[in-house]
């Protein structure tokens, strides 16, 4: 599927309109959940995307159910089998038909104001505003401090990433000038930080402390996906002009060196963990 325009099954176009993206695999576990967060929203989605990734459980027959109990929304259950969630968002780019696009993750909770407060950040920011970017916190006392926390780096560092995949709202048209998710650019972990600099070239962010979600933390082992400190501290220090050389010239072909593709997120390690 061509990720520049959408395909005539997508062609309901609607000014203000946000459709969710939600790439899956194998998550029976969380997903239920997840799409029940989506479907309390205020400001309910005009449709969901939703993407499987090749799942060998039951996550299908989840959302297929969930379309059924929830007629009032447009969903979507989509295939992409080549493995890679990369893949997935990819094959999603040509379906997408609203002026936003939230981007969710399968195992995260949204609280029943998301969609309408980044509908609100948009507005609030005007066409200047490219991307509403959602605090990710844990559930416990330290919510509210990370909620501001990252209300305020993500300010003061405007033209850098500060959530993950499961919090990323897009202007869709800034998305596609930008090239939209597409494995010949970026085919590793850290692809939402990726996109998003690709994004900010066409724009500026938001962030809000009460636009939050809260992704589960059953990944405890990062070791097989996650960039080194000293990586990470020169992502910070990098000028944004200087960001494509970052990403290009120097993260991709250290995380080649280190296997980091994207199919190492389709390690879910906890699954062998005991009780």
């Amino acid at each position: 599927m061509s990720q520049n325009a959408p395909s005539h099954d997508a062609a309901r176009r609607g000014e203000g309109a946000v459709s969710v993206v939600l790439p899956f695999y194998n998550e029976e576990g969380y997903l239920g959940a997840t799409l029940a967060s989506l479907a309390a929203q205020t400001r309910p989605p005009a449709e969901m995307l939703l993407v499987d990734n090749a799942s060998t459980d039951a996550s299908v027959e989840i959302c297929r159910a969930f379309a059924a109990d929830h007629p009032e929304i447009k969903v979507r259950v989509l295939s992409v089998e080549t493995p890679g969630k990369i893949h997935a968002l990819e094959g999603a780019m040509a379906e997408i038909a609203t002026e936003f696009a939230a981007f969710c993750d399968a195992d995260t909770y949204y609280p029943p104001h998301y969609l309408a407060l980044a509908d609100r950040l948009f507005a609030e920011g005007g066409a200047k505003t490219v991307a509403a970017m959602a605090v990710g916190v844990s559930d416990g006392r330290g919510a509210r401090f990370q909620r501001f926390k990252g209300a305020f780096v993500g300010r003061l560092l405007a033209k850098q990433c500060h959530t993950g995949g499961y919090g990323q709202v897009f202007r869709t048209e800034a998305l596609r000038r930008a090239g939209g998710y597409c494995v010949d650019r970026w085919r590793y972990v850290l692809s939402d930080h990726e996109i998003m600099q690709r994004v900010l070239q066409h724009g500026r962010g938001a962030y809000h402390p009460d636009f939050w979600c809260r992704p589960s933390d059953r990944r405890t082992d990062r070791s097989g996906v996650r960039w080194t400190l000293a990586e990470r501290l020169l992502y910070h220090l990098t000028p944004f002009q200087l960001k494509n050389w970052y990403f290009y010239k120097f993260l991709g072909p250290r995380f080649a060196r280190r296997g980091l593709m994207q199919t190492r997120l389709r390690t879910q390690s906890w699954k062998n963990d005991s009780p």
